[in-house]
């Protein structure tokens, strides 16, 4: 009971906060919250508590590799958004995805490796996402069935992958946990409302932050047969967290430099005040 509990209501209940979280303190914060490990961290969870530390040990060496996939997801919705609609572009990014996963399965590398080529297919995602023409565009607003169908879709990820996971063995299961359902929801939602400028903007945000992400599953494949499960997934935790920490103050300070400070804002409207008066007295 214990289990069944965690599998449908710690990772959605993570979800949920998250996206509160972000919707509350803006894009820029939504999307630095990716680098929580807010899925794939409870079902790896729950794969050390079913299957002891080997096997989480080798699914999260897998799930470091699965974050290559959600590389491939994020150009390819951008991409595809730029033509099609958001059902089209879904059904395509995911066959990419599972495709990839499936590939991705039968090879075997070693922690450290799989880390590096995450990060390097990360940060080319990041400088692809970037060539494509910048357009500042509002978000939409968030329809009532959002979070619930975020809440939803993450337990599902989750009842299925853990559920089969002794069917599919360390590697699969391990590849598949970091699936974007959530993700895609969101994804296909501002698609659909703000078109391919709004997804953009989007997976701009949300591409970054997932060094942390890929960092957390490295730092539980390596750790947790050495020094057990509490400490493995406690110190994953805190790095992911602190990663989270400097990428908010990193884009704070850029933020703070690119944009006009309210001193600033204050000097150049009284001087364009006293330009309006002294064209009046004229």
């Amino acid at each position: 009971m214990t289990l069944l509990a965690l599998k449908l209501l710690l990772a959605p209940l993570l979800v949920v906060g998250s996206s509160l979280t972000g919707r509350r303190w803006g894009p820029r914060v939504a999307g630095i919250l990716v680098v929580l490990p807010i899925v794939a961290g409870p079902i790896l969870l729950i794969l050390y508590l079913e299957h002891g530390s080997r096997f989480a040990a080798d699914a999260a060496g897998a799930a470091t590799l699965g974050i290559v996939p959600l590389a491939f997801f994020a150009v390819g919705f951008a991409y595809l958004s730029k033509r099609h609609g958001w059902f089209v572009t879904l059904l395509a990014s995911w066959l990419v995805v599972l495709a990839t996963d499936l590939a991705l399965a039968r090879v075997d590398l070693p922690a450290g490796a799989a880390l590096a080529l995450a990060l390097l297919a990360l940060h080319g995602a990041s400088a692809l996402l970037r060539r494509q023409g910048r357009q500042s565009v509002p978000l939409p607003a968030t329809p009532w069935w959002d979070l619930p169908a975020r809440a939803g879709a993450t337990a599902l990820l989750v009842l299925l992958v853990t559920g089969l996971a002794a069917s599919l063995g360390p590697a699969l299961t391990g590849t598949l946990a970091p699936f974007p359902i959530a993700l895609s929801v969101v994804c296909a939602f501002t698609v659909a409302q703000a078109g391919h400028a709004g997804v953009l903007a989007l997976l701009r945000g949300i591409v970054p932050g997932l060094d942390g992400f890929a960092l957390f599953c490295f730092l539980v494949a390596a750790m947790i047969n050495k020094v057990g499960g509490v400490v493995a997934f406690g110190v994953a935790t805190g790095a992911a967290v602190i990663f989270a920490i400097f990428l908010l103050a990193l884009t704070s300070n850029r933020y703070a430099w690119s944009a006009p400070t309210f001193d600033q804002r204050s000097d150049q409207f009284t001087r364009g005040s006293a330009r309006v008066r002294g064209d009046r007295d004229d």
